[in-house]
């Protein structure tokens, strides 16, 4: 074999092959003649080594575990910690780097020319006697996917559900097995490798797991070059790994927890098929009347657009991948963070805020929205119904803004003459006056009535005014770069 020859053409017995569970998957990859390389785990014991040295053949596969638990040692090994913060995607870099330059240094040349190294690293806060809080880790993987080829990443973060820590412990070493065998078995399909990701940690038939939430993933290196992130993390999704995955200003796959931490959070659900000016203008008055809430302070508010799923698989359960990238680049551009959820309920989009930030916490709705939020038939399945939602929804430190809209005969309706539903009339009333519920003051009355479901035909047809509708620097994405089918220009 020479050097350019993948490493899947090496063969696997195919016992192993037939839907492995984990020890099956250590053996496979022990037995497999060309994989090679560390294990280094930090939190959460020797989980994933164990399954290694477990499934018997380790010493074909593994060339050193390690498990540097004293801060001492690890600052010694890796450096001081960014920020004094140990589990972090910055430490995970660090002990990558780490370790994959040292099998490199130590053993490239004097091993097999089909070698193939790999480091797998994790830094975990599992439950433990004194720790209760979040229980959630980073781990990684950089392998080479061919003899003396580049080096290839893959970073995800896990967040364990289990309750106590032997449980949590397992899981982990499952992760980290899966992680390592599908790298090497299911590069050329990442999406496949997210699916398998749960392997043995799901109680049911279906994909995904009640033992783990993977909530970011990230693929790069040359092998994983023609990969989308932004739409892997969307697969986290659709794969019931999670339930919300985030993108930054910048387009780039964000750990939620990392970028709404300390953070007061503004969040506008919407389509965005195309964002417009009035979408614009939610979020300018929006953050004007937080930052007026709050003294004036507005710093630290991190204005968020959401999407549901559901407004994304538009095409029964399809997603169309360029438009979702689409509304991604557009909002991105426009500075904003961008969340794509699976909550169709606003109490459960603010219990996700809520879990990785105390800082206070607005959501801007549209007339539709409060209309469905004040409907009892939208929360018939809770057993506490529309009382138990609302409960959920309004308690500490959130306000929803409602931005105004027209009525038929085009009279301004806002939260302060909103009429909903007889039933609910008392209810809407009491987060009213109790300021729950805000009305949206400083809204722009020229673009109240501009409506994406107008806006993306035209700009599909390229009619006179449609640019208008949206922020310039939008209508600049849609017109270079060809955005939610406007007519390309080739050739004219």
């Amino acid at each position: 074999m020479n050097d350019s020859d993948p490493v899947a053409a090496h063969p696997t017995p195919a016992l192993l092959m037939e839907a492995p569970g984990a020890l099956q998957k250590a053996l496979a990859v022990n037995l497999h003649p060309a994989q090679y390389g560390s294990i280094v785990e930090i939190g959460a014991g020797q989980e994933t080594a164990r399954y290694f040295f477990r499934a018997g053949g380790a010493a074909g596969t593994v060339a050193k575990t390690m498990s540097a638990y004293d801060m001492t040692f690890s600052d010694a090994i890796y450096g001081r910690a960014p920020g004094g913060r140990y589990v972090s995607r910055a430490r995970l870099g660090r002990m990558l780097e780490h370790e994959f330059g040292l099998l490199i240094e130590r053993l490239e040349g004097r091993r097999e020319r089909e070698t193939t190294f790999f480091a797998y690293a994790a830094t975990v806060a599992a439950q433990g006697y004194k720790h209760r809080s979040e229980c959630h880790g980073w781990l990684g993987l950089r392998l080479q996917l061919t003899p003396g080829g580049p080096p290839n990443d893959i970073v995800l973060h896990v967040r364990m559900l289990d309750e106590d820590a032997r449980a949590q412990q397992e899981a982990l070493g499952i992760l980290g097995v899966n992680l390592i065998y599908g790298a090497f078995n299911h590069a050329d399909s990442p999406e496949k490798l997210i699916e398998s990701l749960a392997d043995d940690l799901s109680g049911g038939a279906s994909a995904g797991s009640d033992r783990i939430e993977i909530d970011m993933i990230e693929f790069s290196g040359p092998s994983f070059a023609a990969c989308e992130n932004r739409l892997l993390n969307l697969h986290l999704i659709r794969s019931w790994l999670t339930r919300a995955v985030m993108f930054d200003p910048d387009g780039h796959v964000v750990q939620p927890g990392e970028a709404l931490r300390r953070k007061d959070v503004l969040a506008v659900r919407s389509n965005f098929r195309p964002v417009t000016r009035r979408h614009e203008d939610m979020f300018r008055a929006g953050m004007a009347a937080f930052a007026a809430q709050a003294g004036g302070e507005r710093e630290d508010v991190l204005p968020v657009a959401e999407m549901t799923m559901a407004t994304v698989m538009e095409d029964g359960d399809q997603v169309n991948n360029a438009d979702f990238l689409a509304r991604v680049d557009t909002l991105t551009a426009l500075g904003y963070h961008v969340l794509v959820s699976d909550y169709l309920r606003y109490f459960r989009l603010r219990a996700f805020l809520r879990r990785y930030t105390q800082g206070r916490i607005g959501i801007v709705a549209r007339l539709d929205n409060l209309r469905d939020i004040f409907s009892p038939a939208f929360y018939s399945d809770l057993e506490g119904g529309i009382l138990e939602a609302f409960g959920r929804l309004f308690c500490d430190k959130t306000w929803m803004y409602v931005y105004p809209g027209r009525a038929a005969d085009g009279t301004l309706i806002t939260a302060d003459n909103f009429d909903p539903n007889p039933a609910v009339h008392h209810i809407y009333r009491h987060l009213y006056e109790g300021g729950q519920i805000l009305a949206l003051a400083g809204a722009n009355e020229a673009v109240l009535d501009i409506d994406w479901r107008q806006v993306l035909p035209a700009l599909r047809a390229d009619a006179p005014g449609w640019a208008r509708q949206v922020p310039p620097v939008v209508a600049e994405l849609i017109r270079n770069r060809g955005l939610f089918g406007f007519p390309s220009r080739e050739g004219s």
